[in-house]
């Protein structure tokens, strides 16, 4: 028996940032070595994504997670017992197999992550190296660009504006640390300014500010204020990145802007959007229009693909497959990776080489339903995930994420060196 063979898997209840239970796996290998790792959860779920395998019932308004815990410390157990954990595939392929699910029901998605993920930190216990110089590719390891969260709404502040959320990307910094820097002023500076504005009603589910805002416009007109008094340059040196999340409120084709009082089409909502693009600083748009959209989102795309950074989430929900259809359809240019999304690592893996087999460029996100868990952020690193998305700039599970890029950097031959602007999106296009 190899020291990397899996001896024991273990399922516990814990517990995420919005205080609802989540499940945590612990791996423990033949030499002694262990891995854990906790599953996330989003508030905002595309229809097509793996499902968390919740109890029901009275408990925790139902989420309570003890029958995927079960499964973990059961079947999950007994079928990963005797696995070398270096082989991260060959696991995932058993729990693939196992579940027999193609949503994961069966099992639980929140199971079968958190397995799958504490297996790739076993391995790399093991190997006595970190888990991002476990994943890495060939090419090396690198640090990618945060998108941060600024204010919060949608789904994660109880829909006070219609857009899930505004964010900045410092595009003009040259290091991991003075993105965060950058982004750290930006933040406190939209503080000050809702404060004196009187719009300031607390933070929302991942750390960013919660407005009062009259309108969704609102928000973009206070965002570059505060990119200004923060003392940098929108588009030079920060620029703004949208996650609209707009299957949240758009079906069949039909939006409806509840903060603006007012309905429109699939067209109507591309030009609403178009118009944001062309008067503010956005050189990122998220989920623009619905899952059900795509001839949809095809023609924003066709409009807007080469100025700004189209990111399908709802729509292609961490699935190779989805990528391929999408490229061929011209919807998108960029995926959003939620490993809870797809189940296993391995198969966030097959997205993320699928997008870049098609030209997309990637995303690596954390969910809003989140924990002390960073595993998202070695991922990236390893991978070579050009963007990092995990929230705000606030609270423990987000700092959590931000400060182990920190960490990381510090381990990287280039110190936390960002990728060239030119290697982004916007900065192909100009």
């Amino acid at each position: 028996m190899s020291d990397t063979t899996i001896r024991s898997v273990t399922g516990r209840r814990v517990w995420d940032s919005r205080g609802r239970p989540t499940v945590e796996v612990e791996v423990a290998l033949a030499g002694g070595a262990r891995g854990r790792a906790i599953a996330p959860a989003g508030a905002s779920r595309g229809s097509a994504e793996a499902i968390d395998l919740r109890d029901g019932g009275d408990a925790f308004g139902g989420r309570d997670v003890a029958a995927a815990v079960t499964n973990a410390n059961g079947e999950i157990g007994a079928a990963l017992s005797g696995t070398d954990a270096i082989d991260q595939t060959e696991a995932d392929r058993i729990l693939v197999d196992l579940d027999g699910t193609a949503d994961k029901s069966r099992l639980g998605a929140n199971a079968l992550v958190a397995t799958s993920m504490a297996v790739a930190h076993a391995a790399a216990a093991a190997m006595r190296v970190p888990l991002w110089h476990h994943l890495a590719d060939t090419d090396g390891a690198a640090l990618p660009l945060p998108e941060i969260q600024i204010f919060g709404g949608g789904a994660h502040a109880a829909r006070r504006v219609d857009v899930q959320d505004f964010m900045v990307m410092a595009v003009g910094a040259v290091e991991f640390a003075e993105a965060l820097d950058w982004t750290a002023e930006v933040y406190r500076a939209a503080g000050e300014l809702m404060a004196e504005a009187g719009l300031s009603r607390g933070t929302a589910d991942e750390g960013g500010h919660w407005p009062e805002f009259e309108s969704n416009e609102d928000a973009l007109g206070m965002l570059v204020q505060a990119i200004e008094r923060a003392g940098l340059q929108p588009v030079e040196q920060v620029a703004i990145s949208l996650d609209v999340a707009a299957s949240e409120f758009g079906e069949n084709g039909r939006y409806r802007l509840a903060h603006d009082g007012r309905e429109l089409d699939s067209d109507g909502m591309s030009e609403l959007l178009g118009n944001w693009i062309g008067r503010f600083p956005i050189v990122s748009v998220e989920d623009p229009l619905g899952e059900d959209d795509i001839a949809g989102l095809a023609r924003f795309t066709q409009a807007y693909g080469e100025r700004v950074q189209i990111v399908g989430d709802d729509a292609l929900v961490t699935s190779a497959a989805r990528v391929t259809d999408a490229a061929q359809a011209g919807a998108c240019n960029a995926i959003l990776l939620k490993p809870n999304q797809a189940g296993t690592l391995s198969e966030c893996r097959a997205a993320f080489d699928a997008a870049r087999d098609v030209g997309y460029d990637s995303v690596a996100s954390a969910r809003s339903g989140e924990t002390e868990d960073t595993t998202i952020v070695h991922l990236a690193a390893g991978w070579g995930v050009p963007q990092l998305k995990v929230g705000s700039i606030a609270h423990g599970e987000r700092t959590a994420k931000w400060n182990e890029g920190l960490r990381i950097a510090e381990a990287l031959p280039n110190g936390g060196r960002l990728p060239h602007r030119s290697s982004f999106p916007w900065g192909k296009c100009g």
